[in-house]
């Protein structure tokens, strides 16, 4: 893309709404030039992709917007080649990739690590609530649940700042323009997050533990040697693992990260809804799926078409990239009524919500990320009831469809 195609990228990015409203009431689908793809607009049509994926692929689900150029491309050749995961499969190699994360991340999983994101929480709070004024992202929203996937991984405290920042500077380097001197050192964070994983998937194939690696090294490398002792996993094992663990690692925590920035913004622009929270916690649970819908923290995959089909009146040809656009659907008047208006006391079922996928390809951690929002919104209502948007700082969202979150969210109480 030339700048002038990043610039228009960015102002979409920061704000997509207007575009979704739009495309919903357009007669078929929209063609988005600057995400190069069809955007799939309406809640039904969403849906319809979605339970198609013998005709809608996720092979380029997370292709990037940025292409690195040949000194970045060098630093990454260090660390592990891309390989296919549970986002980018589909059929049985994605049921393959995915049988570890539904066994890993089960309600009694989630329900075992509860009392830890507590203990985790409850400190990160401890540590600013004196201060009368904290800027939630950097102080609590991305370290929370860096602290609660790496704990489910297996990942040591003292290695998931770096596992943390990894996964960060990861997402900046596929979608981000950044000078290239930043694409150098986003490269060496990406690969050292890497040879980190690496790491420890090797580490678990000689002594395996009760964790989500161990359960990853079994499943997509199991030790089929017949001696004593456990075989050394393969080059093509490692690198299948490491990409596997990495974005594990991604999703686990820049998702739920977004979703507790994004609430709390709509929550305090909203006071009357962060008065009612506070007087009716009863309501935290409806208050966590109208935030997921509202303003929903993945915008959308890519889809790419495997033969010729129709959706919503349109035809397409195979090889077509469409943009799945969970956010859009979300707001669909055909779905959601008033679904402009952010309620935390909304009649209608909070769960008909596409927040976090649907079919296959559903999220897994989905009841993970609830739980950190709902103990977030019960730790903060009870201990920051008078919580504010600081008057002198602007909020800008972060330029990503992948994870959409407040830049940063400075708060007063």
């Amino acid at each position: 893309m030339d700048p002038i195609s990043y610039e228009l990228l960015d102002a979409l990015q920061r704000d997509p709404y207007p575009l979704y409203a739009h495309a919903r009431r357009t007669e078929g689908l929209t063609f988005v030039p600057e995400l190069d793809a069809w955007l799939v607009s309406r809640d039904a049509d969403v849906r319809e992709v979605l339970l198609r994926p013998e005709d809608f692929s996720s092979a380029q689900a997370l292709r990037p917007d940025v292409l690195p150029p040949p000194a970045v491309s060098g630093v990454l050749a260090r660390g592990f080649g891309q390989r296919p995961t549970v986002v980018s499969t589909d059929g049985a190699a994605h049921r393959r990739h995915r049988a570890p994360l539904n066994s890993g991340l089960s309600a009694a999983r989630i329900a075992a690590l509860a009392p830890y994101a507590e203990e985790v929480a409850t400190s990160l709070v401890d540590a600013f609530a004196a201060d009368g004024r904290a800027e939630l992202m950097g102080a609590y929203a991305r370290r929370l649940p860096g602290a609660v996937i790496g704990r489910l991984i297996g990942i040591e405290p003292e290695d998931v700042p770096a596992a943390v920042r990894g996964g960060h500077r990861a997402e900046q380097l596929l979608f981000r323009p950044m000078p290239e001197d930043e694409q150098i050192a986003a490269a060496e964070d990406v690969v050292a997050l890497q040879h980190l994983l690496d790491r420890y998937a090797r580490e678990r194939r000689a002594r395996p533990r009760e964790d989500l690696c161990s359960a990853m090294v079994a499943a997509l490398a199991p030790d089929t040697g017949l001696g004593p002792g456990r075989r050394d996993l393969t080059c093509d094992q490692r690198s299948e693992l490491v990409a596997n663990l990495q974005n594990l690692l991604i999703a686990g925590h820049l998702t739920t990260t977004a979703l507790i920035g994004t609430t709390l913004l709509h929550l305090l622009r909203h006071r009357e809804q962060w008065e009612l929270l506070c007087a009716r916690p009863e309501l935290i649970p409806g208050a966590v799926e109208e935030a997921a819908r509202f303003d929903t923290a993945v915008q959308g995959f890519r889809r790419t078409t495997t033969r010729p089909v129709a959706l919503a009146g349109t035809d397409l040809p195979a090889g077509a990239t469409v943009f799945v656009a969970y956010g859009s659907a979300n707001r669909d008047e055909a779905r959601h009524p008033d679904p402009d208006v952010f309620d935390i006391a909304r009649p209608a079922a909070p769960t008909r919500h596409l927040a976090f996928g649907h079919g296959a390809h559903g999220c897994p951690g989905s009841q993970l990320a609830r739980t950190q929002l709902r103990l977030t919104l019960e730790l903060f209502t009870r201990r920051l009831p008078g919580l504010r948007l600081a008057e002198d700082r602007e909020v800008l969202m972060r330029p990503t469809l992948i994870h959409r979150s407040p830049e940063e969210l400075h708060l007063t109480w």
